[in-house]
């Protein structure tokens, strides 16, 4: 089993294998291309970005720059998903986000990761998890994401959470390390913020549209 197989297959590998490190040069010029165009030059943007990812969804959007250790080579984005600025990959597992996630400022995804033992690091030995993202979940700023972790779907990771175990669907979690701090429920449909409740005019509308399956 090469190196890349041993990858593949989440077992210990080196990263100063020649075949992984020049295919992960070849990543790394398409992203450096990418992070010098112009924000305003979206077309050409997007289409790097399909060349970067393993898949990237139509209406999906990115702000700003990448930063990942391969681009996004390993990484899966669904339809409609909206990544805000500063988004930053250890990429050398599998990472899926699946359709309609939101994911908020200065987040770092992480599927790639080191063995404890010392002797096995300093001879470049590693090994990934991947990481699931669910569909409607929103990522809030400053999440770091670690190696193996899911998000379930229609969740809500706070601001500044480090994710170290999976989180159920449908449910607000945060904190250090992450905890599920309460389901989300039909009430939600009508409030904002830290418990603001909408205006009445809003609420009337959405809720014909609940009853109409909209």
């Amino acid at each position: 089993m090469n190196h890349s197989e041993r990858k593949e297959a989440g077992k210990l590998y080196r990263t100063d294998d020649p075949v992984l490190r020049q295919a992960q040069q070849q990543t790394l010029a398409l992203m450096d291309a990418y992070n010098q165009l112009p924000c305003t030059e979206w077309g050409a943007r997007k289409a790097l970005l399909k060349k970067m990812f393993a898949s990237f969804g139509e209406e999906s959007y990115v702000e700003g720059q990448i930063h990942a250790n391969w681009a996004g080579r390993f990484c899966h984005i669904g339809h409609s998903v909206y990544i805000n600025f500063n988004l930053t990959m250890v990429d050398d597992g599998p990472i899926v986000i699946e359709d309609c996630v939101q994911i908020g400022p200065n987040v770092t995804l992480i599927s790639g990761s080191h063995p404890v033992d010392p002797g096995l690091r300093n001879r470049l030995w590693q090994y990934t998890e991947p990481v699931r993202i669910g569909k409607n979940s929103w990522i809030g700023a400053g999440v770091i994401i670690l190696p193996g972790v899911e998000i379930g779907e229609n969740s809500v990771i706070g601001a500044g959470s480090v994710v170290t175990r999976s989180i159920p669907a449908d449910c607000v979690a945060a904190g250090n390390p992450c905890r599920v701090m309460r389901k989300i429920t039909k009430q939600d449909r009508f409030c904002y913020g830290h418990g603001s409740r909408m205006d009445q005019e809003l609420e009337e509308l959405l809720y014909r549209q609940l009853q109409q399956g909209e």
